[in-house]
């Protein structure tokens, strides 16, 4: 059996070096390793915290190493910035173990380069008191990218848009661990009764007043080998996106379109909302993800949803004016989920620019499947405003048929919500930072 170090080593390997997502790799790394639930947790916190300082681990690389970074092979950069992420920021390991364990762990994956490794963490420990991110004097967006460790093009904007307070207090929250929120299935349970059931397993439970069905989970481990989970009484799912179903509220006996639907969660609520009556359609482009919504629906026991396989960017005909309300939840730059997903800091400038005319073309052709009188959500997991409001804007410029409506009965943002929209900011509202448009068809 590998030990936490070599799990989370490989984990990294698929993120860093294969463009794997954080949580698949990890996933994937965890699933048959049989370690312990502390060795799990280990090995989950170095690989995120891998991620999450990468910049600033590589800076101090280079304050040590003789050789440029360019040159030092991947796997032994990763093998360092394990070693010194334990050493510099890990409470809980002393520096001999960071050091020898990172050592031992290179002579099987890069013998002849463990002395290397050797010198440069012995040194790291002989200067950890005073290794400090570049001076702020000396530009305040090469600061920023280093300590919080984000793409510099990224940082830049963001001090643009946002000032310099903002934007410290955005990377601080998207710096902390996020909260863990599940949904109350109503069609199995009661948010009270669930709570109930948790508490008697031992785990921490708070009732969350924004929406009705979030629970403030703490202390759950292996959360899909959870007997309530297994049995179908609740979702992992953020509030903001809970939001959505609220902000759609959809009505007994509906007609529902989801046109990006996967793994579900926004579907499964309104179907949820809807009392298992009418018909929640939820489709996406991608075949494999079909399974993951159907497998969702049947587990929380959902008879009203049916899965499509469908690309939202062609126009379906048959759909024309068929449904009561559409949502379209558009692929995006995910800058709202930094919290769960940190390897999003890292995206390139060109990764993100082409996502406007791609959400842009999603949004009308969901607007022409809305009946007169129905409702189109637009919906993004994102705060660029030129993935949110001004998508929504110049929609509406081209098409008087849309009048945004104000969102009630939800207490978010009182000023954008009378105006039809919400916009939340991990480090204003304490969830990831989403963007919904409420948007009827009047016309």
């Amino acid at each position: 059996m590998e030990n936490s170090r070599m799990i989370a080593y490989n984990a990294l390997y698929d993120i860093e070096v294969r463009g794997q997502y954080s949580n698949i790799a990890l996933g994937n790394s965890l699933r048959d390793s049989g370690l312990s639930d502390s060795d799990r947790g280990l090995a989950t916190e170095i690989v995120y915290g891998v991620i999450e300082n990468r910049y600033f681990l590589e800076y101090v690389i280079k304050q040590f190493s003789s050789i440029k970074l360019a040159k030092i092979s991947p796997s032994v950069k990763l093998l360092l910035k394990m070693g010194i992420y334990q050493i510099l920021m890990l409470e809980g390991v002393k520096d001999f173990a960071a050091v020898n364990e990172s050592v031992e762990l290179c002579k099987r994956i890069s013998k002849k380069s463990s002395g290397f490794v050797n010198a440069i963490l012995r040194n790291v420990v002989r200067s950890k008191g005073s290794i400090e991110p570049p001076s702020k004097e000396n530009g305040a967006v090469e600061y920023y990218s280093v300590k919080y460790s984000y793409e510099p093009w990224l940082v830049d904007k963001w001090l643009k848009k946002y000032g310099e307070d903002f934007l410290e207090d955005l990377l601080e929250a998207n710096a902390q661990k996020p909260k863990l929120y599940i949904r109350t299935n109503t069609l199995k349970t009661s948010r009270e009764n669930l709570m109930a059931e948790l508490a008697k397993m031992g785990i921490g439970c708070e009732a969350c007043d924004i929406v009705p069905e979030a629970i403030r989970v703490s202390g759950i481990k292996n959360i899909e080998r959870n007997e309530l989970f297994r049995k179908g009484q609740f979702f992992i799912q953020d509030i903001s996106s809970m939001l959505i179903g609220h902000v759609a509220s959809p009505g007994i006996g509906m007609k529902v379109l989801d046109v990006c639907s996967a793994p579900g969660g926004k579907a499964t609520h309104m179907a949820a909302l809807m009392e298992n009556t009418g018909e929640v359609i939820a489709r996406d482009v991608h075949r494999h993800k079909l399974k993951l919504i159907k497998d969702n629906a049947k587990r929380l026991g959902i008879s009203n949803l049916k899965v499509q396989l469908k690309d939202a960017l062609l126009l379906d005909e048959e759909s024309i004016e068929d449904f009561d309300i559409v949502l379209t939840d558009v692929p995006c730059s995910g800058f709202g989920i930094i919290r769960r997903k940190p390897e999003i800091k890292y995206k390139q400038r060109k990764d993100v620019e082409c996502l406007p005319e791609l959400q842009s073309s999603i949004l009308e052709n969901a607007a022409r499947y809305v009946k007169k009188g129905g409702l189109l959500i637009y919906s993004t997991c994102t705060i660029e405003d030129e993935e949110n409001i001004e998508i929504v804007r110049a929609f509406m410029k081209k098409s008087d048929e849309f009048r945004l409506e104000p969102i009630e009965g939800i207490h978010v943002d009182e000023k954008s919500q009378k105006s039809g929209y919400i916009q939340t900011y991990p480090n204003v509202h304490g969830m990831d930072g989403f963007f919904i448009a409420k948007l009827r068809k009047v016309r």
